[in-house]
C-alpha cells in the first residue's frame, strides 16, 4: 500500500514522491488521474474529522456554560437543546468521516506499488531486460516432445483420469513423475535451509481476507482466488500469503533482520483472464506444488537481499543443470505489488521457448504497510516498516517440466539429473511404466 502522507507532499521542482508515483503510474500503463483522486478524497476525509473535532470543542464549551447557567440558577433549556442537536450532527459527522476513510482505503488498495528507479521502462514482456543467461541448450539429435506428450507415452501423467474427477487444468502423476514431483521438494527444501539458512515453515493452505489484502491480492485479484463458501477462507494461491502474514501486525526487533524462510504448499490459482492460453500440459494448473522464499528486510539492505534470494533460487537451476536466463521486468509486465522483480525464465526444447519457473521479487513497504509489519530500531526512534521480498525457490510442476523435457532420450526415457538421483532412490532414468490400469 502506499503511505499517502508522501503523496501529499508535492513539489515545484518534479522531484517529490507525489511526482515520482505519478511517473512510475504512468509507466505501469495506468491512470495518472487516480493519484489526485486519492489526495482529493483524503482532503474532504481530513475535512470531515476538522469540522467535527472544531464541533466538539463548541459542544463541549456549550456544556460549561449550561453548568454555569444552572449554578447561577439560570435558564438554560435552549442552549441544552441546541446541545442535542449540534450533538446529533457530530455523531452525523463522525459517520461520515469513518465513511471517507474507509474511501480512502479502499482506493488506496488499488493502486500498485512505485517501481524502483532501476527498473526498465516498457509496455510489455518483449521490452523486459535480459539480465544474464546461464548454460547452453541441448542440442538434440532428435526433435524433442514437450513434457505432456512425454508423460502420457511414459504412463505417468494422466490429463484425462483428472478431468474425469475434477475438470480442466488438473492431473494426476503416477509412478517415477509422482516420485519425481515429492522428490524435488525435497531437494529444494535441503538447499534452502542446508546450504542458504533459510528457516523451513509449514504454514497454514487456507487463509482470511486480511491476509490476502496484506499481500496484495485482495480486493484487486479476488477474480483469481478460490474461495470456500460461506466463510471468510480462501485457498492459498502461493505460500506467499501466510509466510509474509506470519509477523503480521507485530513489531520486532532489528537485530532479527533479516529473517528468512521457505515454505512448501500446494498453491490454487482460478487462472481467471488465462482461457486458451497454455491449455494443454501442466504449464498453468489449477492446482501446483511451489517451494516459496520469503525474507523480511532492513530498509536499507532490500535490494542486496532481493539479490540474493534471486541467486538462491538460481542455484537450484544450476544444480540440475536446467538452461535457463534472468529477465528484470519493465514497468508494463512487473507485479502490481513488486517494486522490483527478476523472472527465471527456463528452457524448454519441447516448445522452443524460455517459460517462467520463478518470479523473485522486492515489494519494499508495500506488504510490511498494508499488513503492518514494523520493526523498532536498535538505537532507538519510530517504528518503521519492514521490507517484504519473495520468490518461487522454485515452482515445483514447472521444475518437473524442465527436466522431461531437457532430459529425454529419443526413445522416450527420461535421464534423472544427477543432482536429484539420491532423491529417486537410486532411479537413474524415467522407463515406461508397467500400468496395468
Amino acid at each position: 500500500m502506499i503511505d499517502v502522507k508522501l503523496l501529499e507532499k508535492k513539489s515545484d521542482n518534479g522531484s517529490s514522491y507525489y511526482d515520482e508515483y505519478k511517473a512510475s503510474l504512468k509507466a505501469r500503463g495506468g491512470n495518472e488521474s487516480l493519484v489526485d483522486q486519492l489526495l482529493d478524497l483524503n482532503r474532504k476525509r481530513k475535512e470531515l474529522i476538522a469540522k467535527a473535532e472544531e464541533s466538539k470543542a463548541t459542544l463541549n464549551k456549550m456544556s460549561q456554560e449550561i453548568a454555569v447557567m444552572k449554578r447561577k440558577g439560570e435558564d438554560s433549556s435552549e442552549l441544552i437543546s441546541q446541545m442535542h442537536t449540534l450533538s446529533k450532527e457530530i455523531k452525523d459527522m463522525e459517520v461520515a468521516a469513518a465513511t471517507a476513510d474507509e474511501q480512502v482505503t479502499q482506493f488506496a488498495l488499488q493502486l500498485p506499488n512505485k517501481c524502483h528507479s532501476s527498473v526498465p521502462i516498457g509496455s510489455s514482456a518483449d521490452e523486459n531486460k535480459i539480465v544474464r543467461t546461464v548454460g547452453t541448450p541441448r542440442a538434440f539429435p532428435f526433435t524433442p516432445l514437450e513434457h505432456n506428450a512425454l508423460g502420457e507415452t511414459l504412463g505417468n501423467i494422466d490429463f484425462l483420469r483428472a478431468g474425469k474427477v475434477t475438470g480442466a487444468r488438473f492431473a494426476y502423476l503416477r509412478g517415477a513423475a509422482a516420485q519425481m514431483e515429492r522428490a524435488l521438494i525435497n531437494f529444494m527444501l535441503d538447499i534452502h535451509t542446508e546450504l542458504h539458512g533459510y528457516n523451513e515453515i509449514l504454514p497454514p493452505f487456507i487463509v482470511n481476507s486480511k491476509s490476502l489484502t496484506g499481500t496484495g491480492n485482495l480486493p484487486k485479484f479476488k477474480q483469481d482466488l478460490f474461495k470456500l463458501e460461506e466463510t471468510d477462507y480462501f485457498l492459498i494461491p502461493t505460500a506467499e500469503v501466510p509466510v509474509t502474514n506470519f509477523l503480521a501486525e507485530e513489531l520486532i526487533s532489528e537485530e532479527l533482520l533479516p529473517a528468512s524462510f521457505v515454505a512448501y504448499s500446494p498453491c490454487f490459482r482460478s487462472e481467471a483472464g488465462s482461457h486458451g492460453r497454455d491449455t494443454k500440459g501442466l504449464i498453468r494448473q489449477h492446482q501446483f506444488n511451489k517451494v516459496e522464499l520469503m525474507t523480511y528486510a532492513h530498509p536499507a539492505h532490500s535490494h542486496e537481499e532481493h539479490e540474493r534470494l534471486t541467486s538462491h533460487a538460481e542455484e537450484i537451476l544450476k544444480r540440475l543443470e536446467l538452461p535457463y536466463r534472468v529477465a528484470m521486468l519493465c514497468t508494463g509486465d512487473i507485479g502490481f505489488g513488486a517494486a522490483k522483480c527478476y523472472d527465471l525464465e527456463v528452457w524448454l526444447p519441447g516448445q522452443k521457448a524460455y517459460r517462467e519457473i520463478s518470479s523473485c521479487s522486492n515489494f519494499e513497504d508495500f506488504q510490511a504497510r498494508r499488513a503492518n509489519i514494523r520493526f523498532r530500531p536498535k538505537g532507538g526512534g519510530k517504528p518503521q516498516f519492514v521490507h517484504t521480498l519473495n520468490g518461487s525457490g522454485l515452482a515445483v510442476g514447472r521444475t518437473l517440466i524442465a527436466i522431461f523435457e531437457n532430459y529425454q532420450q529419443e526413445d522416450g526415457t527420461i535421464v534423472v539429473p544427477p543432482a536429484l538421483i539420491p532423491y529417486m532412490r537410486g532411479m537413474t532414468v524415467i522407463k515406461p511404466e508397467s500400468i496395468k490400469y
